[in-house]
């Protein structure tokens, strides 16, 4: 019998909370690239919505599909709220140490509607951009799938960069994060 497209995501999000904080660089490297894999499906996914002509709709989705990317690239690098509260507390410690000197609002933390907005704020020159190409026919329509697609992917790269940037922190911190 083959698996149901929730067992898949099940098992895929168990996989996933499994991970932990990188230990060393290349561990560290193999996240930064499931994050872009993760960013590029998601920023896909989400610029498609550009296409359907209902005013508003790619908003909502653009809104929802931050509030499952960040969780996610945090997941990779063991980043999560649940997967930090597991750490040692001096590892704890170190990690929240390294989130607060990055400065990021979104490592460690559940993602709210209202940070999403905020985070799409970051971007919003193109999102507005995309909302006025979308009146356009064929090319404002293509013109904002694509802004869309480089918006989410915008602010996918930056929070994989910041999180990198808390992992090197901690690691600096720590010669060698463990287990």
């Amino acid at each position: 019998m083959f698996p149901t497209l929730s067992a898949k995501r099940a098992k895929a999000t168990q996989a996933v909370a499994l991970l932990v904080l990188p230990r060393n660089a290349a561990e560290l490297d193999e996240a930064v690239k499931r994050a872009k894999v993760i960013v590029t499906r998601r920023a896909a996914v989400a610029s498609a919505a550009s296409l359907v002509p209902v005013p508003g709709l790619d908003i909502a989705v653009d809104i929802a599909a931050v509030m499952r990317l960040i969780p996610a690239i945090n997941a990779e690098f063991g980043l999560t709220p649940e997967q930090i509260d597991k750490l040692s507390p001096g590892k704890r410690l170190m990690v929240y140490k390294s989130i607060v000197a990055v400065g990021s609002l979104m490592i460690g933390k559940l993602i709210t509607k209202e940070i999403a907005i905020e985070v799409l704020k970051t971007v919003g020159v193109r999102m507005t951009a995309k909302q006025i190409g979308k009146y356009v026919p064929v090319a404002g329509q293509a013109l904002s799938v694509a802004l869309g697609f480089a918006a989410m992917k915008y602010v996918g790269h930056q929070h994989i960069k910041d999180c990198r940037r808390v992992i090197e922190a901690a690691l600096d911190n720590n010669s060698e994060v463990r287990r």
